[in-house]
């Protein structure tokens, strides 16, 4: 079953598919004591019985139970009508075989409540009614109709147990363990499935938060293209008048500045373009870990000798990987990381391959980060830098990119010995040469 379809499902569907699993394994539990309950009787107490006849209810209960259970992926539209039909006819037949093993008086009459109890459980109101109001004629039908067992009437004498009060606790000890089992078993299933769900209205909300970011940057670099290249302009008419006319080194210098910022606004705009219009990211593509960790440095021209970058690993051979989005999202884990290194101090680059996949671990010279910090870091808009400093944004795409690709985004970190942010990456995204 997809994410979709059960999120198209409405809860209680969702719930009679998961038990359905068990309530076949339920019936067949309850087929046992049937016949265990009919040998018991024609053999432990000598009573003649119709075998033709409850061979045939059980037969029943076993073909349908064959049947849902072979094909039951072919009645998903109509999972809780199959469930509480099942129902009913354990009732009637559980009543056919009543009605020659005692009647009333048989103690295993106690049975009705575990279909009753699961029915409660698992389906509509309405049909624990039908359920209810069906036991409750078919019961009230055994005083009417059904062969008598005397030894389910006699009492024993005082400090004895009579075979009817055995009986009882014989039923009440079957009926409590098959509803604590198996209630047991299917709420253990909806809560693993309620888990899956939460799970997934996360990832659909990063993912709705990951939209409305690249809509925003791809808005923003056709917005601001036009002012800055207006900018540009200007700063090469400055540089020009300066050189020509004012003949003053400093003024040039300073265009040349301007011009230098405008022309690294516009590469970061064209990225941010490039992943507004491919919000997906490119196609993987085989690249050098050495080449990747160049591209990386040069992401940061003037701090490239405060990175030091490793290679490693048991397998030889390039890497698979989306290279623009690892650059994007190994740099913004290497951004944070020169951030909270104070005093100029170096930040640790590793790429390394194996068997398992790849990794990349960044470690900073910071102050560390709490257990409360840790785990918040990779929310969107989560920062601790200072107001104007950062956006929160780096940790967030980065978790985004590994998770995309099947990894994790993991922080090791010690409240005052720095920080190290671990990008795995899975085997899929690995090829050796």
């Amino acid at each position: 079953m997809t994410a979709n379809s059960e999120t198209n499902s409405y809860p209680g569907e969702v719930v009679h598919r998961l038990a359905l699993p068990w309530i076949l394994r339920l019936r067949y539990g309850i087929v046992v004591g049937e016949i265990a309950l009919l040998f018991a009787v024609s053999f432990g107490l000598g009573i003649s019985v119709p075998a033709v006849i409850i061979s045939a209810a059980i037969a029943l209960q076993v073909v349908t139970n064959y049947v849902f259970g072979r094909w039951r992926e072919k009645f998903q539209t109509s999972t809780e009508h199959l469930v509480g039909a099942l129902f009913v006819l354990d009732a009637l037949c559980l009543t056919l075989i009543l009605a020659v093993t005692g009647g009333p008086t048989n103690p295993f009459s106690l049975l009705y409540l575990v279909q009753i109890t699961f029915s409660a459980v698992i389906l509509h109101r309405a049909w624990t009614w039908v359920l209810g109001v069906v036991s409750v004629l078919s019961f009230g039908l055994l005083f009417w109709v059904s062969q008598d067992v005397p030894a389910f009437r006699t009492h024993a004498p005082p400090g004895e147990l009579s075979l009817h009060l055995l009986g009882m606790w014989l039923a009440f000890a079957s009926a409590a363990l098959l509803i604590s089992y198996f209630i047991g078993k299917v709420s253990e299933e909806a809560r693993h499935k309620e888990q899956e769900f939460l799970l997934l209205q996360k990832r659909l909300a990063r993912n709705e938060r990951l939209a409305s970011l690249v809509t925003l940057a791809a808005g923003a670099a056709h917005e601001i293209a036009t002012p800055l290249a207006t900018i540009a302009v200007s700063a090469k008419e400055i540089e020009r008048d300066a050189k020509v006319r004012l003949q003053d080194e400093r003024v040039q210098d300073d265009a040349r500045l301007i011009r230098s910022e405008v022309e690294r606004c516009r590469l970061i705009l064209e990225r941010m373009g490039a992943q507004g219009a491919d919000p997906l990211g490119e196609a993987p593509s085989s690249v050098e870990l050495h080449v990747l960790l160049g591209l990386i440095k040069e992401r940061f021209p003037e701090q490239q000798t405060r990175i030091e970058v490793e290679v490693g690993g048991s397998t030889a051979g390039a890497c698979v990987i989306p290279a623009r989005a690892a650059v994007e999202a190994v740099g913004a884990l290497v951004k944070n990381a020169l951030d909270a290194s104070p005093n100029g101090e170096s930040v640790v680059v590793q790429a390394r391959s194996s068997n398992e996949g790849l990794q990349f671990r960044v470690r900073d010279r910071g102050t560390g980060m709490t257990p409360e910090i840790m785990e918040r870091v990779a929310e969107p808009f989560f920062t601790t830098k200072p107001p104007g400093q950062g956006m929160g944004l780096g940790a967030f795409l980065a978790h985004l990119f590994a998770q995309r690709l099947g990894g994790s985004l993991s922080f090791e970190s010690t409240p005052g010995h720095g920080c190290t942010a671990i990008l795995d990456l899975p085997l899929t995204n690995h090829v050796e040469r």
